[in-house]
């Protein structure tokens, strides 16, 4: 575990370098799930978690019958397959350890679980976002925003016709809350 005296910038260190170390957080962020996304992601880890690595198993053991290592192509397939498989796994203990359950409903404000509709400053055709997790993106939402983005922390508690201003890499940018969805 990190303390903050390991975060600490050295004497001289430029700007940049101290704003990135201010922006870094030792709390793990906190991933906003449907009910439904939470048991279905629980779902997958329990697959994967048993007859997925028990399978990639069977998979790497019957290559390995085949001979030679180093011109196996279906034990460096298998081995592939397992390192993908353990990253989703690892992946997903973090999300499901982090999570946070939120309900669906109407609402008056944007808050993390909403598809809301933004407008940004000097456009005409709104654009539509969910406040989530990448997880929780369906069908009917292309694009998801974090609720701990920049963007995300400003539309957080906003309203229909607010306008918020949120930090970007090019600077500040305002955005009009056009419409709240769930």
């Amino acid at each position: 575990m990190l303390d903050h005296e390991h975060l600490a910038p050295r004497p001289g260190a430029p700007d940049r370098v101290r704003r990135v170390i201010a922006t870094i957080s030792l709390v793990p962020e906190t991933h906003h799930l449907s009910q439904a996304t939470f048991d279905r992601l629980t779902a997958e880890l329990e697959e994967l978690t048993t007859h997925g690595r028990t399978e990639i198993a069977r998979k790497i053991q019957a290559a390995r019958e085949l001979g030679d290592l180093s011109e196996n192509g279906d034990y460096h397939a298998a081995k592939e397959e397992q390192g993908k498989m353990e990253a989703r796994i690892r992946h997903l203990q973090a999300l499901l350890e982090n999570a946070e359950i939120v309900e669906a409903g109407a609402s008056d404000v944007v808050r993390a679980g909403s598809i809301v509709s933004i407008c940004y400053e000097g456009d005409d055709e709104p654009e539509r976002y969910l406040i989530g997790s990448i997880e929780e993106r369906h069908d009917e939402v292309e694009h998801v925003i974090s609720p701990g983005s920049p963007l995300g922390q400003a539309l957080i508690g906003a309203s229909v016709g607010d306008v918020v201003t949120f930090e970007a890499p090019g600077g500040l940018l305002k955005v009009e809350v056009v419409d709240i969805e769930g």
